[in-house]
């Protein structure tokens, strides 16, 4: 039977399980239901139904398998450590040891933004790039880094956190500090900023909608977003020489409105060094943690090998 690899994208509504080839082609994939709060133990189990089916389905071998989560987890045992309130009895779950022993394999867990970045780099918009600054736009902002070919997690895990990066205005952030750059760049910064100029509260898929048929209001909260993303990036190129940027995430779908915004903030500073600055659109969009989660898998597997 051909060996294949699973990837795992743990969210707090959806769980994405993909099957791939070791080349990361996807072969087929599922979403199910999270039973965020039946604990760690079902949520895991969900998922390896999913994957014994696939594996029956297309009579595949498995290799190894790739979890991305939600939240701050500890990659090198493989547990999660934090997880917000949208889970139950899913922090302190020792995850690769759970897969491990139920099917057999070799398995990896990671925070899903750091998954999301592994993914784009391995088969996605910045295929091949050593150097990456990896940001994800949903109900807030996911920041992740590879540096040198490898992901670079920083003494506390924290590296990469571009979303708490403050001087962004004073908004209340999710964090409970003020002015970071998650309080203008993310979903729900998005639209308190609208609802605060409108008193209508929408979400941001309809405020881009507004933004296309050209609603001023809208408009300057796509236009902030994206003076805010770029300013993000040129800290990174400024501090750590890094030049490409890869995005994603549910705001990043309207992806029309914010990179004239971050186009723009660019060229009016760009980096002392001269050097280009490279913002690709996610291409892998909801299998970009999975992939990414089956990416970091295939490098145990095959470091075992060797």
């Amino acid at each position: 039977m051909t060996p294949v690899l699973a990837g795992i994208d743990v969210g707090g509504t959806n769980t994405k399980v993909v099957l791939a080839t070791t080349e990361l082609e996807v072969i087929d994939r599922r979403d199910l239901p999270t039973p965020a709060h039946a604990g760690g133990a079902a949520i895991v189990d969900a998922a390896l139904g999913v994957v014994t089916d696939l594996l029956e389905v297309h009579r595949a071998s498995l290799a190894g398998v790739g979890v991305g989560a939600a939240g701050v987890v500890d990659a090198t045992t493989g547990t999660v450590l934090v997880t917000g309130n949208s889970f139950t009895g899913w922090a302190g779950h020792g995850v690769t040891a759970h897969v491990s022993e139920r099917l057999g394999v070799p398995a990896t867990l990671d925070n899903d933004v750091n998954a999301f970045l592994l993914g784009e780099v391995a088969a996605g918009a910045v295929v091949g790039e050593r150097d990456v600054l990896g940001m994800t736009l949903g109900t807030g902002v996911g920041g992740a880094l590879v540096l040198g070919g490898s992901l670079f997690a920083g003494p506390r895990g924290a590296a990469g956190e571009i979303g708490h990066v403050p001087g962004f205005g004073d908004g209340l952030c999710t964090c409970g500090q003020h002015g970071h750059l998650e309080t203008i760049a993310a979903a729900r910064g998005m639209a308190a900023r609208y609802e605060a100029a409108t008193g209508r509260r929408l979400p941001v898929h309809t405020i881009a909608d507004a933004a296309r048929a050209g609603d001023a209001d809208a408009l300057s909260v796509f236009d902030t977003a994206g003076w805010g993303i770029a300013r993000g990036i040129l800290l990174t190129a400024g501090i750590l020489d890094v030049t490409t940027v890869v995005i994603g995430g549910g705001v990043a779908r309207a992806w029309d409105l914010l990179s004239p915004a971050i186009a723009a903030a660019i060229a009016a500073e760009p980096p002392v060094s001269g050097a280009s600055i490279r913002v690709e659109p996610s291409t892998l969009g909801s299998d970009a943690v999975a992939l990414g989660a089956a990416a970091q898998v295939r490098a145990r597997v095959l470091a075992a090998v060797a």
